[in-house]
């Protein structure tokens, strides 16, 4: 993934990317920017990780730590769990929502939008066992409920009406339905004593660590494996499904993988979202910049604003993209090999080092904020600046 985004900036910098241009002189001022707004959030600069966890904290109140505390559970080994599944459906149900949808929380007097409403929407149905196949164990994932859920039920679970419209609403049905499918088809991956789950990849993971140590990659491959038949539509290699992966012609190759641009945004950042359960649960997560940052709105749309990148033709960006053109799969690809370019420019501004600041705390503090920050000064609603044709299962 990194190598071929590294290939993807180079090309573009000696122009040979259609539709796009690259100014990396733009580079500093946008990592300054994003500097600022670490310090705006975390003045003493301790950032946490880019991770699902972040959504489901209100006003300083974790709501998963308060649920998970009182819940009871046996042991380190079952909150992880639990902790697994409800990160690993709530990641897959966080696709960009669409402008005017919100989940409203009468009880907490929470209102959220985007991917915090999408957080706590997930999380309520969690709690609730909407997921659960155990009356008395609600903080669960089921793979035969996970399977059966329908898209009504889903609906209801996140408030949807037709004045509250969701983004995707099937699609991410369908998506958790191929979710409980393929943990019930892996009993080598998902199963566990009490049937299969998502949370059964707590345990294929944990397998994996090496005298306590698990290198942050690892967590990828294993999810690339155990998902990759979730993904619908998508193009595969050799009978294994690739997932968020495209094709893109300047990217010339001898074999097989003649253009694949491999990215996996949402793998990516469920390895991330599960790095702290497992660290909870005594496992040493070690090279977490062996991942790489992420492929979405957020941060592309940073670079996109901020001039680091821009199209060469500027009516493009009036028009509803594919995910699969040439056009978008680029500007993901460079998302992901800018991210390696800003991140120590932003430590300097800081003064901190890698190992103080990873990228998965540059992402969070960062750059993910930054561009959510300067949408809202470009655009009102502070939406994306290319708008994507999406499914609901790749941002």
């Amino acid at each position: 993934m990194r190598e071929r985004a590294h290939e993807m900036l180079d090309l573009a910098l000696a122009g040979r990317i259609d539709g796009w241009r690259v100014d990396l002189d733009r580079l500093p001022d946008t990592a300054r920017f994003v500097a600022g707004v670490i310090r705006d959030q975390y003045p003493d600069l301790k950032v946490p990780f880019h991770a699902r966890w972040r959504h489901f904290v209100f006003w300083g109140r974790d709501l998963w730590a308060d649920m998970a505390a009182k819940a009871g559970f046996a042991d380190a080994d079952a909150q992880a769990r639990a902790a697994f599944d409800l990160a690993i459906v709530s990641v897959l149900l966080d696709a960009g929502s669409g402008p005017g949808w919100r989940y409203r929380d009468a009880a907490a007097g929470i209102e959220a939008a985007r991917s915090e409403g999408l957080a706590l929407a997930s999380l309520r149905m969690f709690q609730a066992g909407a997921f659960s196949n155990a009356a008395d164990q609600p903080l669960r994932a089921d793979a035969g409920e996970l399977a059966t859920l329908s898209p009504t039920e889903l609906a209801e679970g996140f408030q949807v009406s037709p004045d509250n419209p969701l983004a995707g609403l099937e699609g991410r049905a369908a998506l958790l339905n191929r979710l409980g499918d393929q943990a019930a088809a892996r009993p080598d991956l998902f199963a566990l004593k009490d049937g299969p789950r998502p949370g059964g990849l707590y345990d294929a993971i944990k397998a994996r660590a090496v005298g306590g140590q698990l290198a942050a990659p690892v967590i990828l491959e294993v999810l690339l494996e155990a998902l990759g038949p979730v993904w619908q539509d998508r193009l595969s290699l050799g009978g294994v499904d690739l997932g968020d992966a495209w094709r893109h012609p300047a990217l010339k190759r001898d074999d097989a993988t003649d253009g694949l641009v491999p990215i996996h945004k949402l793998s990516q950042w469920l390895s991330y979202s599960l790095v702290e359960p497992l660290i909870a649960a005594g496992v040493q997560v070690t090279d977490l910049d062996g991942l790489t940052g992420l492929a979405e709105y957020r941060n592309g749309g940073l670079f996109l604003d901020m001039g680091v990148v821009a199209l060469t033709n500027p009516a493009a960006g009036t028009k509803p993209w594919p995910v699969s053109d040439p056009l978008i799969v680029a500007w993901r690809s460079m998302t992901v090999a800018l991210l390696d370019r800003i991140a120590p420019l932003v430590r300097a501004e800081l003064g901190v080092s890698a190992e103080q600041m990873p990228l998965a705390s540059v992402l969070e503090g960062g750059t993910w904020a930054a561009g959510r920050r300067v949408a809202a000064t470009k655009r009102e609603g502070g939406g994306p600046p290319l708008t994507i044709l999406s499914d609901g299962t790749v941002f």
